[in-house]
């Protein structure tokens, strides 16, 4: 594809070093990236890039969808689409996340593409229900009309930015437009300052854009996340259990599984007759201490009533306490162990 000076792409590059690489969140930065490197690189010449009812629906060449969007027809459709693009970004991904923010991105781009082709076969339907209006509009150059760029989503992105700010004014062509009208007004502008732009396609983009702040897509879209992250869950969780030999109880894990305690014998597990043989009692009392804090591991301990305690225990120190407690517990343990000596 030879181009010549491409002083869109240089101020978009300007553009972009102005704002600071660092400052633009990673979402935005990649995608604005993609469309910058299909339009030096294209994945598809734009007459089998761009979108249209006649070529899509009737050719059953639904690729397109895909291609329609990241796809400009010169330098200076991808400068302004590419900085609208960086400001509803920037305004955006922080506020609903980059994870979200790109799901919104592929689902957008894809939806677009099918409202206009809706949007499309409408305007024909109905143009050929009413004779007179057939006569002032050309039918076959309507629906053959090709649409290509990221336009239709950055609508759809507008108006989820202004849903988000309903109280704030935008400024059209010095105009100050409140949020709530501001994408049908400059829907209107566009079209009228703009020769060869796709009323269609930025209408598609609007729609998409009410189908997700008042309409069900966004409860749509998060129910598919929930369903795709409950079935991400549970394969992990199974393949876990299947991995490490664990059975029994079901278990919900909300991270990665915790590893499995290595346990090594312990001359305490082993606690037996002979080998307590010619410790002494101290150190027989203080294995019996061991052995019972390792048969514990992995209990729950609870609070003991301060009232099973004999009240002449409350008033001594801590250290007193700990000792006849232990004495009381371990006591008779020991004293057998002496007795079979």
């Amino acid at each position: 594809m030879q181009r010549g000076f491409q002083l869109g792409l240089l101020l978009l590059v300007v553009q972009l070093f102005q704002e600071g690489l660092g400052n633009i969140p990673a979402v935005t930065l990649a995608v604005l990236g993609f469309n910058v490197y299909l339009y030096v690189f294209p994945a598809a010449p734009l007459m089998k890039a761009c979108v249209s009812l006649q070529l899509v629906h009737r050719n059953k060449e639904w690729r397109r969808l895909f291609l329609s969007p990241l796809h400009h027809v010169n330098d200076w459709h991808l400068y302004f689409n590419m900085v609208s693009f960086l400001w509803k970004g920037l305004r955006l991904e922080r506020h609903l996340g980059a994870a979200w923010f790109l799901y919104l991105l592929s689902v957008f781009s894809l939806l677009t593409g099918l409202v206009y082709l809706l949007l499309q076969a409408l305007m024909v339907k109905l143009i050929e229900d009413k004779d007179a209006l057939g006569d002032f509009i050309d039918l076959p150059a309507l629906s053959s009309e090709c649409a290509v760029g990221f336009s239709g989503v950055l609508f759809a992105l507008k108006v989820v930015s202004n849903h988000y700010n309903p109280g704030g004014v935008t400024y059209i062509l010095n105009i100050c437009v409140s949020n709530r009208f501001a994408s049908w007004v400059e829907l209107v502008l566009i079209y009228l300052v703009t020769p060869g732009t796709s009323l269609v396609g930025h209408l598609a983009g609007i729609l998409v854009g009410l189908l997700y702040t008042v309409g069900p897509l966004k409860i749509i879209m998060k129910t598919c996340a929930d369903f795709v992250s409950s079935n991400g869950n549970n394969a992990r969780a199974s393949s876990y259990f299947s991995s490490s030999g664990y059975s029994g109880t079901r278990q919900d894990f909300s991270g990665d599984p915790l590893q499995a305690e290595d346990y090594t014998t312990d001359p305490v597990s082993d606690y037996t007759e002979s080998y307590v043989a010619g410790l002494t009692e101290e150190e027989q009392v203080e294995l019996a201490i061991r052995k019972s804090l390792n048969d514990k591991r992995g209990q729950t301990f609870t609070t003991r009533p301060r009232h099973i305690f004999h009240h002449a225990d409350e008033e001594l120190s801590p250290e007193e306490l700990l000792r006849r407690r232990r004495i009381r517990r371990f006591g008779p343990e020991v004293s057998n162990q002496r007795r079979r000596r």
